[in-house]
């Protein structure tokens, strides 16, 4: 089975691609990296709510310096995603646990230019290296699993972690989880509550 994921993840992986931790020298190409991604590839955001989250999550307890990346191109900034430590609550209601088991990964955002060239495939299967090796049991995504799904997520209810908010509570499959080896979400379970942030 890792033998066949290995192969789908490398079908969606470009060679030309690095990533490294953000600076704040990067802060102006990464706003304006945002606000065209979520303007000219969604019908939902402007960027500027994605751009409050990454401030948000820069300023909490969760935020991980060296798990927030740019991804670059000949130089270039083409790409911005972060992972930050996600406790699950114990009820849908909220109630944190006290674990740094779990990273969430959002938001994730790739230049315009680039739309539909495998900068966010590869960009990420970097990442979730990076996450492996930090010793977190499972990673959290909200997003569209037409694309997740080929990185390895699968829906989070499969794993015993339930969405509370959101589109993922019409259609259970925008929450989904990964696990960082096999079998390192069993006995871990719990709600995704972003009221999080607002008790940080």
């Amino acid at each position: 089975m890792l033998a066949l994921y290995e192969v789908e993840v490398s079908d969606y992986m470009r060679n030309d691609i690095t990533i490294r931790p953000e600076t704040k020298k990067d802060y102006k190409d990464i706003i304006s990296l945002i606000l065209r991604s979520f303007r000219e590839g969604t019908d939902y955001s402007d960027g500027t709510d994605v751009l409050a989250l990454v401030e948000e999550i820069r300023e909490s307890e969760y935020y991980i310096p060296e798990l927030s990346f740019v991804a670059q191109w000949e130089g270039r900034v083409v790409g911005h995603f972060l992972f930050s430590r996600f406790p699950l609550s114990k009820t849908a209601e909220g109630g944190h646990f006290e674990n740094e088991d779990i990273a969430m990964l959002a938001p994730v955002a790739v230049h315009a230019d680039f739309f539909h060239q495998q900068i966010g495939s590869t960009m990420l299967t970097l990442g979730i290296q990076r996450v492996k090796e930090r010793g977190f049991k499972g990673i959290t995504v909200e997003g569209d699993y037409h694309f997740y799904n080929r990185i390895g997520f699968r829906t989070s209810s499969e794993f015993g972690i339930y969405p509370t908010s959101g589109r993922p509570m019409n259609e259970p499959r925008y929450m989904m989880c990964q696990e960082t080896s096999k079998g390192s979400l069993e006995g871990v379970h719990g709600y995704v509550v972003y009221d999080m942030y607002e008790n940080a």
